[in-house]
């Protein structure tokens, strides 16, 4: 009978750290870590965003910052918390940017300086006021309303070189009452 006792008190184990103590010892790599998470992690995403393609930015984003952690992350008690709250961080992140973005964009523009625009309306009415009245319908129609001399010929009932010559003669004249004006 003491025979007996010998071969069962005397188990073979294998070689080696048994997996409780791999677990309890080594960290998993971070390529095991990945395969074991992302699965998870995207579908928690593609349920928070409804999007595919921002639940996999989202979820490759979070395993960068992770592996650029990796060495800290690893000895946590739980590197999967970690992953899971780093990538809700960057989803409010995103969030809070698109919001921003949205109303940055939506803001009324600036109120028009409507005192400064009768000025300068009234001095431009002013200036041409000075011009000759072929003059004036040359600079207007070809400066101000873009019509070519033709067009502009055809509206006054000119040749199109007698426009060039009367918008010419008004911009000189524009320009000396500047000038003037200045002095």
């Amino acid at each position: 009978m003491s025979s007996m006792q010998d071969t069962t008190t005397t188990v073979a184990r294998p070689a080696g750290p048994q997996p409780d103590e791999l677990d309890a010892a080594e960290p998993p790599s971070f390529e095991e870590f990945f395969e074991g998470e992302h699965g998870g992690l995207y579908g928690a995403l593609r349920l928070l965003t409804r999007d595919g393609h921002e639940a996999e930015e989202l979820m490759q984003d979070a395993f960068l910052k992770l592996l650029e952690r990796w060495d800290r992350v690893r000895g946590l008690d739980d590197p999967s918390g970690y992953l899971y709250r780093t990538a809700l961080n960057l989803f409010r992140s995103r969030r809070r940017r698109l919001r921003t973005a949205v109303a940055r964009s939506l803001r009324p523009a600036p109120a028009a300086d409507e005192l400064a625009e009768v000025e300068a309306r009234e001095a431009a009415a002013q200036a041409l006021s000075r011009l000759t009245p072929r003059q004036r319908a040359a600079v207007v129609l070809v400066h101000v309303l873009g019509f070519t001399s033709e067009e502009a010929a055809r509206a006054m009932c000119v040749k199109a070189s007698t426009v060039r010559v009367l918008a010419g003669r008004g911009r000189a004249a524009l320009r000396e009452g500047v000038g003037e004006g200045d002095g």
